[in-house]
């Protein structure tokens, strides 16, 4: 049972009509931070409209590969080892996901990670929208010194028991998230809620890794758990600007911002196939911002606003990439 940590925060007389029915409070460890990563166990808390509990689930999950930074998460091999698969717990799971809102600590990170197991599962989480606590707080103006778990608790009283571990983890934000909503529907905020779309498409594609062994599996030492990726240097000149209603051209640099329902790295990889420049950052030189949330307050969005840099979507980008202007045509 929780801890009635609500009291700051008084009852509204009148709820919101528009907020969500029933809310998922997620946390999962995994085996790192790479599109390739896997999850190592995951907890749900299942609250009602309002932030109640109803009922919380936690398992452990079998990698099928080195558990990762043991350091952070304490599950080693021999615990993991007879650890049931994803594909054996994602009914489950999925159960408890079904029909509410994924609430989590930097949501897009454990959506990501949850989408692509089931994508490997050859199947989808039916969550269609997502909260994160971390935008929450922004939205209610908290005075927290950084958007840690654990300042986020601290705020609230909330006291951690077993850092990264998920189903402690999940305690925590359910405790810190209850009053979060109650002060959100006191003051009549909007609640920062995003669409969940699954993976359309999945590919296993591991990075290379320290100490690779036979089988997929490798060794891992400090550091070497979150590979940086490079991508080869554009090979065409920058031709300016993407103006709308005309071609892409070769050469452009392009940026991304947010969630994307492709993997994003299977996009930037379409992009870079195509002739264009993917840049992890946005300039003046940027030639096309790619959000499927235009109106957040990301450094890149904000940036693209500055600078007047054209934005589009993801499905209007995926339709440019099929006409792409050859660098032999301009």
């Amino acid at each position: 049972m929780l801890e009635d940590r609500t009291t700051a925060v008084s009852s509204p007389t009148v709820w919101p009509a528009a907020y969500p029915q029933g809310y998922a409070v997620v946390d999962v460890e995994t085996t790192g931070l790479a599109r390739d990563d896997r999850i190592i166990s995951a907890a749900v808390y299942r609250l009602d409209a309002r932030g109640e509990v109803e009922d919380h689930w936690y398992t452990l999950v079998n990698p099928e590969r080195d558990p990762g930074p043991v350091w952070i998460h304490g599950l080693t091999s021999d615990v993991l080892e007879g650890a049931p698969l994803f594909q054996d717990i994602a009914e489950e799971f999925a159960t408890r996901l079904e029909g509410r809102v994924l609430v989590a600590h930097n949501a897009v990170f454990d959506w990501q990670m949850i989408a692509r197991e089931y994508a490997r599962a050859r199947s989808e989480a039916p969550v269609r929208q997502r909260l994160c606590t971390i935008a929450l707080s922004k939205e209610l103006g908290l005075p927290l010194p950084n958007h840690k778990l654990e300042s986020l608790a601290a705020h609230f009283g909330v006291v951690q028991q077993r850092a990264h571990h998920a189903l402690d983890d999940a305690r925590v934000l359910a405790e810190a998230f209850r009053p979060s909503l109650y002060a959100a529907a006191q003051d009549g905020v909007r609640l920062p809620l995003h669409e969940c779309r699954p993976l359309t498409e999945w590919t296993d594609r591991p990075a290379p890794r320290v100490g690779q062994q036979a089988g997929g599996y490798s060794s891992y030492r400090p550091g070497s758990w979150r590979p940086a990726r490079r991508r080869p240097a554009c090979p065409y000149p920058n031709p300016g600007r993407y103006e709308a209603g005309k071609r892409l051209k070769q050469g452009m640099r392009v940026a991304f911002s947010g969630d994307t329902s492709v993997e994003r790295e299977l996009l930037e990889d379409r992009a870079t196939d195509a002739g264009l420049h993917v840049a992890t950052s946005l300039s003046r030189l940027t030639s096309l911002l790619v959000t499927n949330d235009p109106d957040s307050g990301t450094s890149k969005v904000v940036k693209a606003r500055q600078f007047g840099t054209p934005v589009v979507d993801e499905a209007a980008f995926g339709q440019l990439l099929g006409d792409v202007e050859l660098a032999s045509e301009q």
